[in-house]
């Protein structure tokens, strides 16, 4: 059996089931020893440490963060926002992106297919909050249409992903 060509492009490197786990381990707690990791994943220290700094240098491991919770420092609305636009030049996205980009209130920006253009998660401590990146979205860069979408509860949220197993070719 072979693993899936799971690559990072720019590297040509198989990830094999102990990368995996190791990525499976991070995901849940990076704050582990490497030991404790390496104890996880049925591996020694040193390795387990190479294995990390390899994932970490073909850039499947991006960063090691620290996740807090958006309630508790008063951040407590979370608001989907859907944006279209009469422009789709490369300059336009340029400025909207870098716009965007630099808006500390928006977590994630995605491109998207369908009827809307861009979708931004947003979360803010209240309505004038909102109001107030709002204001400066829109005075950003030109916009054909901006809807926001309020979140009441949140059901879901995880940041792990499924690290796709091994599997035969």
């Amino acid at each position: 059996m072979s693993d899936i060509a799971l690559q990072p492009p720019e590297s040509g490197r198989r990830l094999d089931a102990i990368d995996r786990k190791i990525l499976t381990v991070l995901q849940e707690d990076a704050s582990l020893s490497v030991a404790e990791i390496g104890d996880r994943v049925g591996l020694s220290s040193t390795p387990c440490w190479k294995r990390i700094q390899r994932l970490e240098a073909d850039g499947i491991i991006l960063r090691r963060v620290a996740l807090v919770d958006q309630n508790k420092i008063g951040l407590g609305i979370s608001v989907f926002v859907s944006v279209e636009s009469g422009d789709h030049s490369d300059a336009w996205l340029k400025t909207f992106a870098d716009a965007v980009s630099a808006m500390p209130e928006v977590m994630e920006l995605y491109r998207m297919a369908g009827d809307v253009d861009y979708m931004l998660r947003v979360v803010v401590a209240d309505m004038a909050s909102y109001d107030l990146f709002y204001k400066k979205l829109i005075s950003a860069v030109a916009l054909k249409n901006v809807t926001s979408r309020f979140a009441m509860e949140k059901i879901k949220s995880v940041t792990a992903l499924p690290v796709p197993a091994a599997s035969a070719v």
